[in-house]
């Protein structure tokens, strides 16, 4: 039976770790110091050492897949490894690509690029300026934070652009108007950011102008709004301007403009997803939408003309009809025609649909298998350069990636495979559903013997929230530190997810977060009741938004669980909106300044619910401290509250890595490496 956490919390404000959230205050750095010597003297011995190092060279393996986009004819590609830590920027043909060892042309290193500057360099992202694709404008992060430098490179000269475009340390981006002109949507400068730290507005940032001299042509209407975003679509001649104002995580109000700032918003539902191509436009609907007699119902993808749509037109037809376990899980143009990717049962299907005047037309992706995971996505970074060229991902959790072409939608050809780096022999993998507190089905995945013993070491995972769908795959960690080691592996569809539609988010966000919890738990009470394991041999991980799930198995099912490593994590639910983006998730959690969003909040905010004297498993929550998106006071204070309470609990926090385990593929070793020693000592894995 599990401890139900209902508490009257008399002072929800009384928080007496509130110093543990200055990131760089000395006395929150020397708790950081200790507790980080402390884990790492009784983890981190020479066992670990060995398996970190192990990692690291799987990770850094130079015939892992390198996987590429295509800018203007071009293949790139950010390459890490060994000598490249930080990574190395590339590109090569496709021609070349196809062959076993492809010759690369080297654009910038990272790593030297750091040591130049003396500045911990990560290269978040590259935005290139068809059709020549000449000029880029690089966002280099600091530690791996999202926060990033914007400055200008040079393709040719294979250097950065002397008096170019460079804009200091924020969160956001830019986009290509023209050769001399940027739209810049960047919280960089006064009142430049919302309440959550993203762009508040959008700016015409031309040549050779100081930033601050950049005439603001879009900015958030809602003094609560999270974010503004600005894409340019060159489908269409002249390019036209789309620019979004995020209301929350969910909604946003959709404009349509030019490079002098936007002209039209479009009479959409303001949780709908909209994709335009040409004179084409895709809307996959949240909710259901009524348009005098006709009623669209939630998760259907409509399709129109965009001329038609904005003189007046509602005769959409219809793409995609959902199913009640059959949802949507992306859409994208290549070629002018429209690419679905769909989870039906869990199983991948992919759909491509040609519009045109008369009606539009469908056809299945071929020679895709049904029963794995698989991801396709274009290969043109811009959809207006797309030739209709796809890339897919198949894997399964005992099969290694494959990296296949797609061309012309034809079936696809293997470029690439991924090494085999542990053994999975005797190994299988089987689907599964346990019943929840509520009767609700909750799907998993089990990777391991086929043969139960009853008391396997189990490793549970769950994210289950915004939607986000989790299936399984090929995991190198895991597998080689793990499943070869006799270990078994379960992942869990908990409500929140978008595995099954909306109904299926909805059911596990705002007070529902709950039920999602009870989803795991139930998986977890299943592989007891099917034989496979005893309580006492589970271990549970999850992060971020799965931060807030596993706290809540050590305070709400502790009877259920072995260990628990709880990484990058929300848990202070009282305070989650008051540190860095936490605002932006109150459509997925709640305000937890108003009262009726409190009473739900604080049962599980497991900072609260906390209490002395229960039997809670051991935990390792580990952060970064360069995590910008989720605070890392989250993790220190749930871990001097526990510890304070006489628990064992232990923390790790390495100095960088971002809302991520590490910026290179050591840090991210030793991060996984750790986290998955602790909880096998703890649920009796041998790991010697």
């Amino acid at each position: 039976m599990s401890i139900d956490d209902r508490p009257t919390i008399a002072a929800p404000d009384d928080d007496p770790y509130l110093w543990l959230e200055e990131i760089d205050g000395e006395r929150a750095l020397a708790f950081v110091a200790a507790q980080n010597q402390r884990t790492l003297a009784a983890f981190g011995d020479a066992a670990f050492a060995r398996d970190r190092d192990a990692l690291a060279a799987i990770l850094d393996r130079p015939d892992n897949i390198p996987f590429v986009s295509r800018r203007g004819g071009l293949l790139y590609n950010q390459w890490k490894d060994a000598a490249h830590p930080r990574g190395l920027w590339r590109r090569t043909t496709l021609t070349e690509f196809r062959k076993a060892q492809p010759q690369w042309e080297d654009l910038l290193d990272i790593d030297r690029l750091a040591a130049d500057e003396g500045e911990d360099w990560a290269l978040n992202g590259v935005s290139s300026l068809p059709p020549a694709h000449e000029h880029a404008i690089l966002s280099l992060s600091r530690g791996g934070s999202d926060a990033v430098v914007l400055r200008e490179f040079d393709l040719a000269t294979k250097s950065f652009v002397p008096g170019g475009f460079t804009l200091p340390e924020a969160k956001g981006g830019a986009a290509w108007l023209d050769a001399d002109t940027l739209l810049l949507a960047s919280a960089f400068g006064p009142g430049m950011a919302t309440s959550s730290g993203y762009a508040r507005t959008v700016r015409r940032w031309r040549r050779g102008q100081p930033v601050e001299q950049a005439e603001v042509i879009f900015s958030a209407e809602g003094s609560q709004s999270t974010w503004v975003h600005v894409g340019v679509d060159r489908s269409v001649a002249p390019a036209r301007v789309w620019f979004a104002e995020g209301i929350d995580f969910f909604n946003q109000h959709l404009w349509l403009g030019d490079g002098s700032g936007a002209r039209t918003r479009l009479d959409l539902p303001t949780d709908c997803w909209m994709s335009a191509h040409g004179d084409w436009m895709a809307i996959k609907l949240r909710q259901p939408w009524s348009l005098g007699e006709v009623t669209h119902p939630a998760d259907v993808v409509l399709g129109l003309r965009l001329s038609a749509f904005l003189a007046g037109r509602r005769d959409f037809t219809h793409v995609f009809e959902p199913a009640p376990r059959r949802a949507l899980q992306g859409l994208s143009w290549a070629g002018g025609r429209l690419v679905l990717s769909i989870l039906d049962e869990l199983r991948a299907r992919f759909e491509v649909w040609t519009p045109s005047r008369e009606a539009w037309s469908c056809e299945r992706l071929p020679g895709l298998p049904e029963i794995a995971t698989v991801d396709v996505w274009r290969l043109d970074t811009d959809e207006a350069e797309s030739n209709g060229d796809l890339l897919a991902n198949v894997q399964d959790p005992l099969t290694p990636p494959s990296l296949q072409l797609i061309e012309g939608f034809a079936a696809p050809v293997i470029l690439k495979q991924a090494p085999r780096t542990f053994s999975a022999e005797g190994h299988v993998v089987t689907r599964h559903e346990a019943i929840s507190a509520d009767g609700e089905r909750i799907p998993y995945t089990q990777t391991g013997p086929a043969e139960l013993t009853g008391d396997a070491p189990v490793h549970m995972s769950a994210y289950g929230g915004f939607g986000h769908t989790l299936r399984p795959a090929y995991n190198a960690a895991l597998g080689k530190l793990w499943l070869e080691r006799g270990g078994t592996l379960v992942e869990a569809n908990i409500r929140g997810g978008g595995e099954f539609g909306t109904a299926w988010h909805d059911a596990g966000r705002y007070a529902g977060k709950r039920l999602a919890h009870d989803d795991f738990a139930a998986v977890a009470a299943d592989l007891v009741r099917r034989g496979v394991t005893v309580p006492k041999r589970i271990a549970a991980q999850g992060g971020s938004n799965g931060g807030i799930l596993i706290t809540n198995m050590l305070v709400r099912y502790p009877e259920r669980f072995g260990a628990l490593f709880c990484t990058i994590p929300l848990i202070d639910m009282r305070r989650y909106t008051k540190l860095l983006a936490g605002a932006s998730w109150i459509a997925e959690y709640g305000d937890p300044d108003q009262d009726a969003d409190w009473s739900w909040l604080q049962t599980y905010s497991a900072y609260h619910t906390a209490t002395p004297g229960q039997p809670y498993p051991p935990i390792l929550i580990a952060t970064t401290r360069r995590d910008d998106r989720v605070h890392p006071g989250h993790a220190r204070k749930m871990t001097a509250k526990l510890q304070a309470m006489g628990y064992d609990a232990w923390f790790y926090e390495p100095a960088a890595g971002g809302h991520g385990y590490g910026t290179d593929n050591r840090e991210r070793a030793s991060f996984v490496t750790l986290g998955t020693r602790f909880l096998a000592r703890h649920v009796g894995l041998e790991m010697a």
